[in-house]
């Protein structure tokens, strides 16, 4: 009994040590534990005539449009009573607001804490491509990835 007894510590203290050792020796990340993209908060693109496609996609594709497109609604959680929305919005073929990027698209992702995600992004070089602006149901910013892709960042106000 009393060998079992002594096997058995000495494994546990040596996954105790071993836990212990891999945590000292383990460098911390630069990288911050905060949530950045929670979610798509929109698909935009471009097209020769935004009214009509709307139309087309109300017709044929069902979506319940609005005179920005057309607005998703989701629970942020299986058992969520919070709601959440993603935008859908075809944009003039000659729009300039996709600009720098020359792309017939951009998406715009979700995030939490803008203020702190947007400092990060500027640590890593990462181009920012206006100031934020905030609104009643929300704070925007536009970025490009490393393909030249304008990128809008949302934290909304739900």
């Amino acid at each position: 009994m009393k060998k079992t007894s002594l096997i058995t510590l000495i494994i546990a203290a040596s996954f105790g040590f071993g836990f212990a050792f891999k945590t000292i020796i383990t460098k911390p990340s630069n990288q911050t534990n905060m949530k950045k993209v929670t979610g798509i908060g929109g698909v935009f693109f471009k097209c020769k005539d935004p009214k009509k496609v709307t139309e087309w996609y109300a017709k044929h594709l069902g979506l319940t449009t609005n005179p920005y497109g057309a607005t998703f609604e989701w629970y942020q959680n299986a058992d969520s009573k919070k709601k959440a929305q993603t935008q859908w919005t075809p944009f003039k073929e000659d729009t300039k607001y996709f600009a720098p990027s020359t792309k017939d698209f951009m998406i715009n992702y979700r995030v939490e804490n803008l203020e702190a995600l947007v400092a990060q992004l500027k640590k890593d070089g990462v181009t920012i491509v206006d100031k934020m602006e905030t609104y009643d149901y929300g704070k925007f910013i536009h970025i490009l990835d490393s393909e030249g892709n304008k990128v809008e960042l949302w934290e909304p106000i739900d």
